[in-house]
């Protein structure tokens, strides 16, 4: 199938001077993913160790730390701020998976090692034939993990919807690597293109799981905090007849990955936005609690408060 999405028009020309820094980044990452895997990983790891003491006083520590706060209530002060300190050591590899989900040749990165489980909830849901939306969260290895579920299970072609960068740089050269294993990229607010792709029985590929303070979103609970958050599965879901399905993924210690995909929502979508967007959110809390250490918790996910309520952060 032909790829699809195309990119916004900048106003910035791409090699005007003010995206020459945009350039040079880009040339690092291409020059990080050429290391071997196993390199990266340990470089990474390292790296993690020194922005977890850079870090540790800065804004996003703070920001990380009472997002733990408001989402661990039942652990102790000690174990929050131990898992705070995993979580900033985490950031490391955040770069590191990024580098390599964009712009490494894994065939010749000295192997990444990866296990699936639950595909058969994928190969039901898109027996359907009504295409799939593969819900998931903002873990450091999201897109290295979306990457290798589209290269190594190949079961139908899988589109990303993604946040644009404010860079003209960036956005043309990320999105060109993207393209490489993902059949399209479509933007947040391409809607119509989403439910056409998902009714041609294909996978979506997205998270729902932050506060972008644009799009359609209503305050329900997540980890028991009233958070703004996008009502688009639902949406897209009702408009396309699409199936849900969890996409969970963790690193393990010896650096692989473990993928699971979760059995697709029962009678979903309903008539109720909130309700279905709270079940949506129940999903994305069991699979953070999997791995708590390696989710973005720098994000200011409860930015936006519901009336009377004061910002936390």
């Amino acid at each position: 199938m032909a790829k699809q999405g195309a990119n916004r028009t900048k106003i910035r020309p791409l090699w005007h001077p003010l995206e020459w820094p945009a350039w040079l980044g880009l040339a690092l990452i291409w020059l990080l993913a050429r290391l071997p895997y196993r390199v990266n990983f340990y470089l990474s790891s390292a790296l993690g160790w020194l922005l977890a003491i850079a870090l540790r006083l800065s804004r996003r520590a703070r920001v990380a730390k009472i997002n733990i706060d408001i989402c661990f209530p039942a652990l102790s002060q000690a174990e929050r701020s131990r898992l705070a300190q995993r979580n900033l050591r985490n950031t490391g590899h955040l770069i590191g998976e990024f580098c390599f989900a964009w712009a490494a040749n894994l065939r010749n990165s000295g192997g990444i090692s990866v296990t699936f489980q639950g595909a058969e909830h994928l190969q039901a849901a898109l027996a359907r034939g009504k295409g799939v939306i593969l819900v998931g969260t903002h873990f450091s290895h999201l897109e290295l993990c979306g990457r290798l579920l589209a290269e190594r299970l190949k079961l139908a072609p899988i589109a990303g919807m993604y946040r644009e960068h404010r860079s003209a740089a960036f956005e043309f050269m990320v999105r060109r690597w993207r393209l490489r294993y993902a059949q399209a990229m479509f933007r947040r607010d391409e809607l119509r293109g989403c439910i056409r792709w998902l009714k041609s029985g294909n996978i979506l590929w997205y998270a729902p799981d932050q506060d972008y303070r644009r799009g359609e979103s209503v305050f329900v609970p997540f980890f028991g905090e009233p958070a703004a958050s996008l009502s688009a599965t639902h949406q897209l879901a009702r408009l396309s007849g699409a199936a849900v399905v969890g996409f969970a993924h963790q690193r393990l210690d010896d650096g692989s990955f473990n993928i699971t995909l979760e059995p697709m929502l029962g009678d979903f979508p309903s008539a109720d936005v909130n309700a279905d967007t709270a079940r949506v959110n129940i999903l994305l809390e069991a699979i953070i609690r999997r791995a708590p250490e390696q989710y973005l918790w720098l994000h200011k996910r409860f930015k936006s408060r519901p009336d009377g309520l004061g910002s936390v952060y």
